[in-house]
């Protein structure tokens, strides 16, 4: 059997200006990056006019488990068999970062049959913009330590500097550290640290940004420290905002390129769900409007995290109206969330896989209920799934109402999503309307309750004594109105990852509050959520090798 990146590098790619043809770009705003990749100017957004009724379709997926869920194999593949069925169909993807390409995961551009090429180009590198994200990110950092050498005119507290660097890599060495040793020259000495690059807030800004002008705006908004006083410090004061705006300005500009079936695909921005928003950036998901009639876009991990965030924040500040969900699942994974050991879940067992239905029931509930979006269930199929497991799963989905399709795009491509597909094009006729699990307009502990108790089933949030003094800052800073951004595991609907399922009886404790001002929301720290990965005990990484010729292994 070929592995994923032998799939890949044996497929055929079109050139990819005639990929921005297929969907009526006009070459004018295609900036080819060799024969595969392209940036296309944010400037045709401006440049195509008229009504356009495209649909927006939001994959997401249940709880995560090490067995494995597809969400983007699915996305993908539900893009391909769109275009199949005679559908103009756009995806709408996240860039891996290089963390967990070398860390855990190995590659993240699908699978199987259902992938964006080139495979390898997407998880390495790429076109560049996480380098520029972490290049601008790290100049403020740089604008602000230079700040404070040269006479701190701002009076900033050098006890209260919120900004740190941040670099695309799992490196647990640098999480905490202590830099400006050395004598005067060489600055003043404090305690700092590192983030990888995707929990950077000028990552979360990139991709909510609506444009160059927006950027800029956000870029300014950046709280980096406090004066003595208390007062929040910005980018902006450090006038940094021009420089940054610059290193990103070819950044901002969407990366076309295709599915193996020569399927468009956008693919941009990568911000982590568990730690910000966990969504592509707000313009490529405007150019798969635009250009396609599906627009077929996913958000990070569960839909507990990465569905919350897009419908809530992403949706909220974009005037974005989903028509559908689709919510992935597996057999293998839904037998773990009912206590299956991870060496048996290839044996039949009904009796796990009924005792771990009820996470998937459970955010499908939550999109129905809360959102009010219709849902369809992808069960993305493995050889070991029996007729018996899969007939459980279509029944006990069937009793609430949603309907349920077999996918089977990771061997199959398009043509093994087609009754997936099917199902979609149904759904997103359906008359429906679209809430947000809370209104900005009540306070940052309704807010976080609400949350917690719709979407997660908590029976309720506590504050840790540092967290209440925070709410009182951030109302008196006027941030109180702000969406909400929770950080925590991607592996339990509660803050504790060893609850799996759909846990009960259990509250969420926000341990820290912060404000990403340029981003527009308040991120909320729960559990043991590290914003500096490390790598595993076996990396990826030992896997991932060239050869002479330039051919690269091991990225699955």
């Amino acid at each position: 059997m070929l592995s994923d990146i032998e799939i890949a590098q044996a497929a055929t790619p079109e050139h990819i200006t005639k990929i921005a043809e297929k969907i009526g770009i006009n070459p004018t705003f295609v900036e080819p990056y060799g024969s595969y990749k392209a940036k296309i100017d944010y400037s045709v957004l401006g440049a195509t006019t008229g009504q356009h009724d495209a649909k927006l379709i939001l994959v997401t997926a249940i709880t995560p488990t090490p067995a494995g869920e597809g969400k983007t194999t699915t996305t993908v593949g539900l893009a391909d068999a769109l275009s199949s069925l005679g559908k103009k169909a756009v995806v709408a993807l996240r860039e891996p970062s290089l963390g967990p390409v070398f860390g855990v995961k190995g590659g993240a551009a699908g699978g199987g049959y259902a992938q964006v090429v080139p495979m390898e180009d997407i998880n390495l590198h790429f076109t560049g913009d996480f380098h520029a994200i972490g290049a601008a990110n790290n100049l403020l950092a740089a604008m602000l330590d230079n700040h404070i050498h040269q006479g701190n005119v701002l009076d900033i507290d050098t006890r209260n500097i919120t900004w740190r660097r941040c670099v695309d890599m799992n490196d647990r060495q640098l999480r905490s550290i202590v830099d400006g040793l050395g004598g005067r020259t060489n600055g003043v000495p404090r305690e700092d640290g590192f983030d990888i690059t995707v929990a950077s807030e000028v990552m979360a800004v990139f991709c909510l940004a609506t444009s160059l002008a927006d950027l800029k705006e956000r870029l300014a908004r950046i709280i980096v420290a406090y004066d003595r006083k208390g007062n929040p410090v910005t980018a902006g004061q450090l006038k940094a905002e021009g420089a940054m705006c610059a290193l990103l300005k070819d950044a901002l500009k969407p990366n076309l390129v295709q599915t193996l079936e020569k399927t468009p695909a956008f693919v941009h921005g990568g911000p982590f769900a568990n730690i910000a928003h966990g969504c592509n950036s707000v313009i490529a998901t405007r150019m798969a409007l635009r250009f396609g009639d599906y627009a077929i876009t996913e958000a990070g991990f569960g839909a507990d995290l990465g569905a919350e965030k897009f419908l809530d924040i992403k949706c909220r500040m974009a005037g974005l109206k989903p028509s559908a969900v689709v919510i992935v699942a597996t057999v293998r994974a839904l037998k773990m969330h009912g206590g299956a050991a991870k060496d048996q879940l290839a044996t039949e067992d009904l009796a796990a896989l009924e005792a771990g239905l009820p996470n998937l029931l459970q955010h499908v509930s939550n999109i129905t209920q809360v959102y009010k979006l219709p849902v369809v269930v992808a069960i993305n199929a493995f050889p070991t799934d029996t007729e018996a497991e899969l007939e459980l799963v279509e029944d006990k989905c069937r009793e609430l109402g949603v309907s349920v399709a077999l996918s089977e795009v990771w061997a199959k491509g398009g043509k093994g999503g087609v009754v997936l597909a099917k199902e979609v094009i149904e759904l997103v006729e359906q008359p429906h309307e679209f809430y947000f699990s809370y209104p900005l307009g009540t306070s940052i502990e309704t807010k976080l309750d609400a949350i917690a108790t719709r979407i997660y089933h908590a029976d309720g949030v506590d504050l840790t004594t540092q967290a209440q003094a925070q709410v009182t800052v951030l109302k008196e800073l006027g941030f109180d109105d702000l969406p909400i951004c929770i950080a925590k595991t991607q592996y339990s609907f509660s803050d504790n990852p060893s609850l799996l399922g759909a846990p009960k009886d259990f509250r969420v404790t926000v341990r820290n509050l912060k404000v990403s001002a340029g981003a527009g929301f308040i991120v909320a720290l729960t559990g043991d959520i590290m914003t500096m990965p490390g790598l595993p005990k076996a990396p990826a990484a030992e896997r991932i090798d060239v050869d002479n010729t330039g051919v690269i292994s091991g990225l699955f």
